[in-house]
């Protein structure tokens, strides 16, 4: 795929035939020894259907090198993808079971997928005039890292081919690499190898540390079926576009990314009144926000009533296996918190930019502006009015619903609603003069309210300096652009005041490495950083004296 979409230009075709033809072997051995073993059915038979496609890809290779094509490109590229999806997932599941720290495959794996959507932008054909190295990195980390940062036009500096790397750079950093890392890891290494992993929690927010296939393979599916509903929506609310179109941007609202083949978002003409999309895309955006686990949730509480009133009314219905299947806290602090959000940043545009950028509109458009200008600031990165244009009491209300950002489990960054919630409620708590955090007749655990604290200091920390290295570098910059530049970067939102374009190559840098930060986590970056240098005793069951510091 790389040789024919680019490389062709430095380097004969027929290299990368033959390198599939070398590579296809390997891979159909491989999954004929999968198939081997006693192994579940459903395992069997991927695997046989692994090693038939490896063939095909073989045979089409061959073929190639006489003049003749077994498979049209976009069918042979998109099999060659997937297939070297699996093979990457499973040796990568490898090394988290061989005890390597999750953390540091975490950031690694991510850190990787940047780094070779970074080559593959810079190959010919991926760009009608050229990327240079900085541009290139810099796109590939917006893109894997769901921000919508761009210093390039996406829908007229890049091919349709460079436009398509964008979009899977969107989907494999949105759903989480390792989710597809796991789903084939266990599929082909068994649920009991995995079991004995301290899996990061944090990919998919389980509650617990041992994430199943079944929940992998329902996250999976529940992302595309989300976003195969928003592109039938969008292709019906957008007919003068294409199916494309309604594809990248499904794709980049779901996983609140905020990239636009549009070359001024959702603001372009005949883009801006479109309110039916705008609708669209921000319920893509808050389902994207919410967390997978909310959602399973939430059905499964649904589906319990549900089927608890059918037996109660008819008795026809099975009687419900479990006595009571209720919210867990965590779903109720993400839907009150994004409700609460959502409402106060409607309220507060509409109020402040009733006669400013939203002036051209009517009441309605107005009111869908003000709910679009709301969820959007929240890791999306979509705009349907000027930007530069924005009072700064509204860019206040946008650094503040940047910060926080979307849920845990989801495809958004920030420190997370929960984590802001947590925040608040131990505030009133502290004000109140109790000792305990206590919500929903739970106490909230100590441990829980230091990691909020730390990942709201390293929060503040990351963005501040950010903010104070691009002034340095670049003096002349004013510094509330800058300032909700780096917000915009370290919560993985992609809104801009106009300053991306005017960044230099030190800047681009530091925006690069707070995408980055922001996506696989300050807190995990330290985590990973220190369990690769050194490896630190614990304490085992030792309890220290306590002593009270003054604070105040």
């Amino acid at each position: 795929m790389i040789l024919s979409y680019g490389l062709s230009a430095w380097l004969p075709p027929a290299v990368g035939w033959i390198g599939m033809l070398l590579y296809a072997p390997f891979f159909t051995f491989k999954s004929f020894g999968r198939m081997q073993g006693v192994r579940p059915l459903t395992t069997k038979v991927f695997a046989a259907l692994l090693a038939g496609t490896a063939g095909v890809l073989a045979l089409h290779g061959l073929l190639q090198l006489v003049g003749y094509s077994l498979l049209a490109p976009g069918v042979f590229h998109l099999i060659a993808i997937f297939i070297l999806l699996v093979d990457i997932s499973e040796h990568t599941f490898l090394r988290l079971s061989h005890g390597i720290h999750p953390s540091l495959v975490f950031v690694f794996t991510f850190f990787g997928i940047i780094v070779l959507g970074a080559a593959l932008l810079l190959l010919p054909s991926a760009t009608h005039e050229g990327i240079s190295v900085i541009n290139a990195l810099f796109t590939a980390t917006s893109a894997v890292c769901v921000t919508g940062l761009a210093v390039l036009d996406t829908g007229k500096d890049f091919t349709l081919f460079g436009q398509t790397l964008i979009l899977l750079l969107i989907q494999v950093g949105g759903i989480g690499i390792l989710t597809f890392t796991n789903l084939f890891g266990l599929l082909f290494r068994g649920e009991k190898s995995f079991k004995e992993i301290i899996f990061l929690t944090d990919l998919i927010s389980a509650g617990n540390l041992r994430v199943t296939f079944r929940q992998l393979a329902k996250i999976v599916g529940f992302v595309f079926l989300v976003e195969i509903t928003g592109v039938l929506f969008i292709y019906l609310a957008s007919p003068e576009t294409d199916l494309f179109f309604a594809i990248f941007h499904s794709v980049s609202a779901f996983c609140n990314a905020g990239f636009s083949t549009l070359t001024n978002s959702l603001y372009e003409p005949g883009f801006r009144h479109n309110y039916a999309l705008q609708l669209i895309l921000a319920g893509l955006i808050i389902a994207g926000g919410i967390g997978y686990n909310v959602f399973f949730n939430i059905f499964s509480v649904l589906r319990f009533r549900a089927q608890r009133l059918a037996w109660q009314l008819t008795g026809w219905v099975e009687k419900p296996k479990h006595t009571l299947v209720k919210w867990d806290i965590n779903t109720t602090l993400v839907w009150r918190t994004t409700m609460i959000l959502i409402l106060v940043g409607w309220v507060a545009f509409f109020a402040l930019e009733y006669n400013n950028t939203l002036a051209e509109h009517g009441f309605w458009g107005k009111t869908v502006g003000a709910f679009f200008g709301s969820v959007t600031p929240r890791t999306a990165g979509f705009n349907t009015v000027d930007m530069n244009a924005l009072l700064q009491p509204t860019i206040m209300v946008y650094l503040l619903l940047m910060w926080i950002g979307a849920s845990p489990g989801s495809t958004g960054g920030g420190i997370k609603t929960t984590a802001f919630a947590v925040a608040t409620l131990n505030l009133i708590n502290l004000v109140r003069g109790r000792e305990q955090l206590v919500f929903k007749w739970q106490t909230i655990s100590f441990a829980t309210i230091s990691r909020v604290t730390t990942i709201i200091s390293l929060s503040l920390i990351a963005i501040g300096l950010g903010t104070t290295l691009i002034i340095s570098f670049q003096p002349g910059l004013p510094v509330l652009p800058v300032a909700f530049e780096c917000f915009s970067a370290y919560a993985t939102v992609g809104l801009t005041l106009g300053l991306t374009i005017q960044l230099s190559s030190a800047s681009k840098l530091v925006i690069i490495i707070l995408m980055f930060l922001g996506r696989v986590g300050f807190l995990t970056f330290l985590i990973a950083v220190v369990a690769s240098l050194a490896k630190t005793p614990k304490a085992g069951n030792l309890k220290y004296p306590e002593s009270n510091i003054i604070i105040n």
